[in-house]
């Protein structure tokens, strides 16, 4: 019994202090202090992004125009050629031998029109006797004092010596026409020699290269890639339901450097696979790409209007992972809510959905800021 009296005392002291414990711990704590933004509607401008591939304005395989070997190769990578500069040279002892054939048909040609010639004089000569001789006859017939014979006989030497210059001048047009075939062959063949010394159409710079001497080049076949020097251009693939115009202006983004540029051709042919048209873009000289080359990727942002947004200051953004939420404050109170953002315009980001025009969000953003939190709202 008397143990039981002692031990109450001390429950009754125990019970008083938990409660007061309960009453420190339900203080409520202190408002956060934060700076708020108001969600805002405004007009952003709409683009449709393509990428694409920097190329040079004039490009051009090399290749050879007929099948020879390859004697020897001029140029490497890399190398700035002038226009009309050997490239390649191919061997040409087949073609020297044509060539050599040609000129020997014209001199043979050419050595018979002595002899056309001569035949010529001497039958005019003959024609010029058998006509003189004709007209004496044909008038001593007419005097009765020649018989039929005689006229019949003058007459068929006159017809005799005009056939045979007829056909001197005949073969001398043989030879001539000899003559011109035999030039024709010698400059196609001259033409053809030519062939074996490949040089460059423009002025530009070596990008690739495909032969060694001892390779046998095949026509059509690439042996050197020459780009001119001069302004690049952005080739980019833009979708079917895109409207381009040339001339349009347009912002170009590549990784050494970036600006304004213009559309210069827009090839009207579709790819079915990819529904989508190619659009060329001249590079300005004003983006100052020192370190331009061909093959770099390169970004289009074509103008396409505006749309009305809704927008918010990037630094109001909190990221949990995949999640990204903002604070909004309402009567003092903070609460978490998960948003759906867009495109980031500046400082400024476009919220998808998770808020409506005029709500005021905690910007910075306040990481410990707990949902539910009271807060004090300061400029």
């Amino acid at each position: 019994m008397k143990s039981l009296l002692v031990c109450l005392p001390i429950v009754i002291l125990s019970s008083c202090g938990s409660e007061e414990s309960r009453r420190t711990d339900a203080a409520p704590a202190p408002p956060v202090v934060v700076r708020v933004a108001a969600a805002s509607a405004d007009n952003w401008p709409v683009t449709y992004e393509a990428t694409g591939t920097v190329r040079a304005r004039t490009a051009a395989p090399i290749s050879s125009r007929l099948m020879a070997y390859v004697q020897k190769v001029d140029v490497q990578v890399g190398d700035h050629v002038r226009e009309g500069q050997t490239l390649v040279t191919l061997d040409a002892r087949d073609l020297d031998s044509g060539l050599r054939r040609a000129e020997a048909g014209r001199t043979e040609a050419q050595s018979a029109a002595p002899e056309v010639e001569n035949g010529i004089a001497a039958a005019k000569a003959h024609l010029d006797l058998a006509q003189a001789t004709f007209r004496r006859i044909e008038d001593l017939a007419a005097k009765k004092s020649v018989s039929n014979q005689e006229f019949d006989e003058a007459s068929a030497r006159l017809k005799a010596a005009q056939a045979a210059y007829d056909g001197a001048v005949s073969r001398r047009a043989q030879i001539q026409s000899k003559i011109a075939q035999a030039d024709e062959e010698q400059r196609a063949a001259r033409i053809t020699r030519d062939y074996t010394t490949i040089t460059a159409p423009f002025s530009g710079v070596i990008t690739a290269r495909t032969v060694e001497p001892g390779t046998l080049a095949v026509p059509g076949a690439p042996l050197l890639t020459l780009e001119g020097e001069g302004p690049y251009r952005l080739e980019a693939q833009v979708q079917e339901s895109t409207a381009v115009k040339v001339g349009q202006s347009v912002r170009v983004s590549l990784e050494a450097c970036g600006g304004e540029a213009r559309v210069s051709e827009i090839v009207p042919a579709v790819d079915a696979p990819s529904r989508s048209y190619m659009v060329k873009i001249d590079l300005a000289r004003s983006m100052n790409c020192s370190t331009l080359r061909s093959g770099m990727f390169g970004r289009a942002e074509f103008p396409m209007g505006t749309r009305r947004v809704i927008a918010i200051p990037g630094a109001a953004v909190m990221e949990r992972g995949q999640l990204q939420s903002v604070s909004v404050v309402d009567n003092g109170v903070a609460h978490t809510r998960i948003v759906t953002l867009g495109r980031r315009k500046g400082d400024a980001v476009e919220v998808l959905s998770g808020l409506n025009d005029g709500e005021k969000v905690v910007a910075p953003a306040a990481p410990g800021l707990a949902d539910g939190a009271r807060v004090e709202v300061r400029p």
